[in-house]
């Protein structure tokens, strides 16, 4: 991303932009093949509830990612090109002021909402007061001060520099007033007839299919693809089996040995899984024991087999993250500390036990005492049917027996997972952090303490509750220190609280990726082609919809 101003960009411009993304878009109209086959998405996430709120992150419309294309963000920006500016969508320019703590969106001309009110200037202000108003619809805690609107153009200004939130800011998908200024409780509405601006509406919902149909006045074109169907599997097993018979034709999920196991079985088999600055960690809970005691937290780290952890848990399907600062490699490499470059994690048993016992913690019959004399238990948590992470939280289990640590794996739902973890009511669960242009992201979701929430209080990020008001105050100036050099001073410090303080255990690079057949449709993003992350719950769901071809 440039470092000053995003410069206004000409109407007559932008429509060669979208002309050029929504290249082929138009079906054929030709009988048969791809232009009339419906498009089959899956996703493993088990039983969903009627719920097509964009804002929770528990609904069937997030969960499934149909919200995506039903709702519509500002502009298009790619987390696996984080570099790259952003494409215009429902915002046709925009302009930062100098120290970003105000930015003028203008609103494009010629939308509708699905059910045919005009899309205006009016509605981005609307949903951004929305948010600032509700600080649980406020997941990346953007500091809104005010908002107004001049004729197509919303103004937004913040409490502080917002340099690196830029993309979080123009992300914001937009909402209709005439309908949701209506809703008593944005945070509860199940909002069961959804109106957007995206290319697809809700046509039918159930527990087996929901069902979209094109919209036909939407404002990029008429949609190629006539109907979305997203079905929740059970499983990762369960969502393989329907890829391999064709009754699922996108979807991210893990895959063992996916180029053997999915891959190579149809010649029109796909899988694009790039990443960019962003991991799984394990979360450690730094309010409850055992992981309030740094000692703890530093021996589990030492005892973890992240190697195992890759090949055996993730079965190579994501990259091995095995840095000390927890940056993957090599996106994270120019952004290393110096004392840290090329150090790894390894395992060390011995090394472990000396920490604890320098702690105070002793052995009773092979198992570990803490300080009070109480047995060290620990209980892992992660979503039922999520085969690579509860694969991956059982070798951890056996790692932590090594230094007589009983512990074992529990497997919610999804809904009750997510209210558990941000509610703090875990001990150790396995989490992404967000993907950024910047390592900021990752440290941010795991330490900053502007997102620290009291325990049963809903968090959005810091689920582990880490408290320091140092790591706090080094990302809120990372954030805002337009010296680069300042700011890389600044991360070198915030890694060395991360290695030393460990509030979360890195273990892999997540991939933005998916799985995807060409049996029907062709234009999906690739390693050569790599327009869009791939996954169907990605914000850049209807640029892939509005990119796809038919197979004739």
């Amino acid at each position: 991303m440039k470092n000053r101003v995003m410069a206004k960009i000409a109407v007559s411009v932008a429509a060669v932009a979208l002309a050029a993304t929504f290249t082929g878009c138009s079906s054929s109209g030709s009988s048969g093949g791809g232009s009339e086959h419906p498009l089959t998405i899956g996703m493993p996430n088990g039983p969903q509830t009627n719920n097509s709120n964009p804002f929770m992150a528990t609904s069937a419309a997030s969960s499934l990612g149909y919200a995506w294309v039903i709702y519509e963000p500002l502009t298009q920006w790619n987390p696996t090109q984080p570099a790259k500016d952003p494409k215009p969508w429902l915002a046709k320019s925009w302009k930062w002021n100098d120290d970003f703590t105000s930015v003028a969106i203008t609103a494009r001309d010629g939308v509708k909402w699905s059910d045919g009110k005009p899309f205006t200037a009016k509605d981005i202000a609307y949903t951004l007061k929305l948010i600032k108003d509700t600080p649980a619809l406020n997941g990346n805690a953007i500091p809104y001060k005010d908002i107004s609107v001049s004729g197509d153009t919303v103004t937004a200004t913040f409490d502080s520099s917002q340099l690196l939130n830029q993309t979080k800011v123009l992300g914001t998908w937009i909402v209709p007033e005439h309908i949701w200024s209506k809703i008593s409780d944005p945070t509860k509405n199940t909002n069961q007839k959804p109106v957007g601006t995206g290319p697809y509406t809700l046509k039918t919902w159930s527990q087996q299919v929901v069902t979209l149909e094109r919209n036909n006045s939407y404002w990029g074109g008429k949609p190629p693809v006539p109907e979305l169907r997203y079905t929740s599997y059970t499983d990762n097993n369960a969502q393989l089996t329907a890829l391999l018979s064709g009754a699922s034709q996108w979807s991210y999920v893990f895959i063992p040995d996916i180029e053997k196991t999915y891959v190579s079985k149809s010649k029109t088999n796909n899988s694009y899984q790039p990443t960019g600055l962003g991991i799984d960690a394990l979360f450690l809970n730094t309010q409850k024991a055992p992981f309030n005691n740094v000692a703890m937290r530093q021996a589990a780290n030492m005892v973890i087999d992240r190697e195992a952890v890759h090949t055996q848990g993730y079965s190579g399907f994501k990259g091995l993250v095995d840095t000390v600062t927890g940056l993957p490699s090599p996106a994270g490499d120019a952004f290393t500390a110096p004392e840290y470059k090329g150090k790894k994690a390894t395992v060390d048993v011995a090394g472990a036990k000396k920490v604890l016992t320098e702690a105070g913690y002793t052995w009773k019959s092979d198992k570990l005492i803490d300080p009070s004399g109480n047995p060290v238990k620990v209980t892992f948590i992660d979503p039922a049917g999520w085969s690579d992470y509860l694969a991956s939280l059982q070798i951890m289990s056996d790692n932590l027996a090594k230094i007589g640590v009983e512990s074992s794996v529990e497997t919610p739902t999804v809904d009750s997972w997510t209210t558990a973890v941000g509610a703090g009511d875990f001990q150790a669960t396995l989490h992404w952090t967000n993907t950024g242009a910047t390592p900021w992201d990752i440290y941010s979701n795991i330490m900053d303490g502007t997102q620290l929430k009291p325990l049963g209080e809903a968090a959005s990020w810091n689920f582990g509750r880490f408290d320091s008001p140092q790591a706090t105050t080094l990302l809120a100036d990372y954030a805002v220190n337009p010296d680069a050099s300042a700011r890389q001073d600044d991360l070198n410090k915030i890694e060395k609280i991360f290695v030393e303080q460990v509030p979360a255990i890195p273990m892999a690079a997540g991939p933005l990726g998916a799985e995807f057949s060409t049996k029907y449709w062709t234009g999906w993003p690739t390693k050569d082609n790599p327009y869009a992350a791939s996954q169907p719950t990605q914000a850049s769901a209807p640029m892939i919809l509005m990119n796809l071809k038919p197979v004739k």
